[in-house]
C-alpha cells in the first residue's frame, strides 16, 4: 500500500475552524532534488505531482478557496532550460489533470500576467479557465508569472484608465481591481521549506493573514503536514490589529 493510501484512510479530528482561503508557498522543489542526487527540474516534477494529493485534501478539510504560487515574475531570471522545463511542466499538468479537477468541481483561475507566456501553454490556460468557470466547490487561484508588486501596478494603472476620481480611491475599490477581485482574502498562508519570507505573494491580500511555516519541502506536503497547518491556524487569535478580545 502507497504512503498516500494510508494517508488517505487515516481520520483526523474535526476542526474548530476551517480558513475559507489558503494560500500556499510551495518552495523546496530544488533542495527536494538536491538531496537525492537528482536534477532541479526532477523536484519540480515531484512538486507538480504533488499538488493533486494537496488539492484533495484541501478540498476534504472545508478550504473554499486555494491559491498556489506556481511561477513567480522574478522566476524568469533562472537558467533558460529550467524555466522552458518548468513551462512544458505546467502544460503537462493541465493535459493530465484538467479532465479530473473539472469533474470534481474544481474551479481554476489564473492570478498574475499572461505576457511571456508561450502561446501554446497560454491558450491552454484560457481553456482551463473557460471549461471549469461554473465550478463551486473548490477554487484554484494559480499564480504563474505573477507578483504582488506587479499586481497592485496593474491596478493602479486600470483605476486610472477608468477615470477614477483621486477622492473615491479607498482599499475596497483597489480590492476590486486586483487578481483576486470578489474573493476573501487569504486566512492562511502556508510556505514550505522553511524560508522565512512572503517572497512577493499577495502582499495587499494577505496583509493580516496567519502564517505558517514548515521545514517540510513541497513534494513531501501531504495530508498531515496540511492538516497541522489547519490545527496552528485554529490555536492563533486573529486580532487584526486590535486588542485581544
Amino acid at each position: 500500500m502507497s504512503p498516500e493510501s494510508k494517508t488517505e484512510k487515516k481520520t483526523y479530528p474535526p476542526l474548530e475552524r476551517v480558513p475559507a482561503h489558503v494560500g500556499i508557498i510551495m518552495d523546496g522543489n530544488g533542495r527536494w532534488a538536491q538531496a537525492r542526487g537528482l536534477p532541479r527540474l526532477a523536484g519540480h516534477r515531484a512538486g507538480t505531482d504533488n499538488l493533486r494529493r494537496v488539492l484533495r485534501a484541501t478540498a476534504e478539510f472545508g478550504v473554499h478557496v486555494l491559491t498556489i504560487y506556481a511561477f513567480s515574475t522574478e522566476n524568469w531570471g533562472r537558467p533558460e532550460d529550467e524555466v522552458h522545463g518548468l513551462m512544458e511542466l505546467m502544460e503537462r499538468m493541465i493535459d493530465r489533470e484538467l479532465p479530473k479537477l473539472h469533474e470534481e468541481g474544481v474551479q481554476i483561475r489564473h492570478i498574475g500576467r499572461l505576457e511571456r507566456v508561450p502561446d501554446r501553454l497560454k491558450e491552454k490556460i484560457r481553456h482551463a479557465l473557460e471549461l471549469t468557470k461554473d465550478n463551486q466547490r473548490l477554487i484554484l487561484n494559480v499564480a504563474f508569472n505573477y507578483g504582488g508588486r506587479s499586481e497592485i501596478v496593474d491596478a493602479v494603472r486600470r483605476i486610472i484608465q477608468d477615470g477614477v476620481a483621486a477622492e473615491a480611491v479607498d482599499e475596497a475599490l483597489i480590492a476590486r481591481y486586483l487578481y483576486t477581485a470578489g474573493l476573501p482574502d487569504p486566512d492562511l498562508i502556508v510556505r514550505t521549506s522553511g524560508e522565512l519570507r512572503v517572497s512577493n505573494f499577495l502582499i495587499w491580500q494577505g496583509a493580516y493573514a496567519e502564517y505558517y511555516v514548515t521545514p517540510t519541502y513541497w513534494p513531501d506536503f501531504d495530508k498531515d503536514e496540511l492538516y497541522k497547518a489547519l490545527v496552528a491556524f485554529n490555536q492563533r487569535e486573529r486580532r487584526f490589529g486590535l486588542l485581544p478580545g
